[in-house]
C-alpha cells in the first residue's frame, strides 16, 4: 500500500493518524534517496562464459566496450557486429542480458544509467553457443567493464521554488542556502518574491518545516525533480 501526501505535513498527519486512531503497528523511518550510479571513462571488456553441465554445455564469448553518455540519455546500445557474422537471435539476448546487469550497479547497487554499451564481437561454438549463454556472458562482461571505468554515485537534484513575503525573503534564502540550494532566479509576482533554484534532494527532507517554521508559515514552496547530478 502506498500512501501520498501533499506534502511532509500531510504526510506526517496521516502516519499520526495511522499510529494512534487506526492502531496501525506500522514502522516509520527517514526518507531514502533513490541514487543512480554512471562512469567516468571508457572502458573494453572481454568476457566468455562456459559451463559444462552434461551434454554439449553452453558457451558465448563477447567483447564490447561502455563509454560515458549524455546526461539524461540511460542506456544506449550499439550493434558494431557487421552483416550476418551470428545468428540475429543472438543480439537481443546480449541487450538483455546487459540491461539486466545494469539495474544493479558495481558501487552500491544503484541502478546505472547515461552509459552507452557497443558490442563489438560474439564468438560461439557450433553447437554450443546458446542465447541463455550470450544473456549470461553479457552481463558478466557489462559488470566487469562498470568496475574499470570510475563508477561514480549520481543524486536526484530537484527545483526548488519558494513563494514568501519580501520581510522573509532573507532568511528563506539564507535556509535554502543550508540545504544546500543554488539560487538561479528571483522575480516579484502577485506581491511575493518568487526564489528559484535547484537542491540535492538528500538535504531537503525537513525542509518544508524549517521554512513554515522561520517565515511564520507564509511561505509557499513547490519541489520537483530535475535531473540526476554529481554530488
Amino acid at each position: 500500500t502506498i500512501i501520498a501526501g501533499m506534502g511532509e505535513l500531510h504526510l506526517e498527519i496521516i502516519v499520526d493518524r495511522l499510529l494512534r486512531e487506526f492502531k496501525v503497528e506500522a514502522n516509520v523511518g527517514a526518507p531514502q534517496v533513490a541514487y543512480r550510479e554512471t562512469i567516468r571513462k571508457a572502458a573494453n571488456q572481454e568476457t566468455k562464459y562456459a559451463r559444462q553441465s552434461g551434454g554439449k554445455g553452453q558457451y558465448c564469448h563477447v567483447k564490447i566496450k561502455i563509454e560515458p553518455d549524455e546526461p539524461g540519455k540511460g542506456y544506449e546500445f550499439v550493434n558494431a557486429i557487421v552483416g550476418g557474422a551470428i545468428p540475429k537471435e543472438y543480439i537481443p539476448a546480449v541487450d538483455n542480458g546487459i540491461q539486466g546487469a545494469m539495474k544493479a550497479g558495481v558501487l552500491a547497487g544503484y541502478p546505472v544509467e547515461d552509459v552507452e554499451v557497443t558490442l563489438t564481437v560474439v564468438e560461439r561454438r557450433e553447437g554450443q553457443t546458446t542465447v541463455p549463454g550470450c544473456h549470461m556472458a553479457a552481463g558478466m562482461a557489462l559488470r566487469e567493464a562498470l568496475a574499470a571505468a570510475s563508477p561514480v554515485a549520481l543524486e536526484p537534484l530537484m527545483k526548488v521554488e519558494i513563494s514568501v513575503p519580501d520581510e522573509f525573503l532573507g532568511a528563506a534564502i539564507s535556509l535554502f542556502g543550508t540545504a544546500g540550494g543554488r539560487v538561479e532566479d528571483l522575480e516579484d509576482r502577485s506581491g511575493l518574491k518568487h526564489v528559484r533554484g535547484l537542491a540535492p534532494l538528500r538535504k531537503l527532507f525537513g525542509f518544508s518545516t524549517s521554512l513554515r517554521s522561520a517565515t511564520q508559515g507564509r511561505a509557499g514552496l513547490v519541489l520537483t525533480f530535475d535531473r540526476f547530478d554529481l554530488p
